[in-house]
């Protein structure tokens, strides 16, 4: 999505707003079970097909010049992330915002590491530039707690079931696992006023 709003010049005049959404709440904060296992199941899928699709997914990323190794992620609770980036979020500093989400993701997506551990989460977000006390104060509580609860309720609301999920002027859906291509083509139709 950057990506696609850099090329049409209308990054910089483009608010994002990013909202809490967890593929799958129930899960716990600590788990054995590998990605593989629980994308096959999740997904109603032999290892073999979930495995092609993890690959998929690693290599949408890299085309893009992400490093995501999700073979081998943690399937954990995202919660606390959650409530950490809303910390972030309060601070009205979307730079800051944007390190916090992108330390997140490095932990699940590059390190392996589980961003369910509160040790892993202080170490990401004081990294990216927030307060370690503030940090152990929301890893302490049930701070923004309500907020993560509202965007998700907001989702469902929307229909919407997966993630990365973009929506467009309160209006316009796009799934973002989309290719570059169609996502480009998408906000172009979208600013031109081709899709009604």
């Amino acid at each position: 999505m950057k990506r696609a709003l850099k090329e049409m010049n209308i990054y910089d005049e483009t608010p994002l707003e990013f909202k809490s959404f967890q593929l799958d709440p129930t899960l716990p904060k600590t788990t054995k079970e590998n990605m593989l296992d629980h994308f096959s199941k999740g997904h109603g899928m032999s290892k073999e097909q979930a495995k092609a699709q993890i690959e998929q997914i690693s290599q949408m990323g890299a085309s893009d010049g992400l490093k995501v190794d999700l073979i081998n992620a943690i399937p954990t609770n995202t919660e606390d992330a959650h409530r950490l980036i809303k910390l972030a979020d309060s601070k009205n500093d979307d730079a800051l915002t944007e390190r916090v989400i992108d330390a997140f993701y490095q932990v699940y997506f590059s390190n392996g590491e589980s961003i369910a551990d509160h040790d892993v989460l202080t170490k990401a977000a004081i990294d990216a530039g927030l307060e370690a006390s503030e940090v152990d104060s929301i890893l302490n509580s049930d701070k923004y707690l309500k907020e993560v609860r509202a965007d998700e309720m907001e989702a469902q609301q929307l229909g919407i079931h997966g993630a990365p999920f973009f929506v467009i002027n309160n209006k316009y859906g796009i799934s973002g696992a989309q290719p570059y291509e169609i996502m480009l083509d998408a906000l172009k139709k979208i600013q031109t006023g081709a899709v009604k």
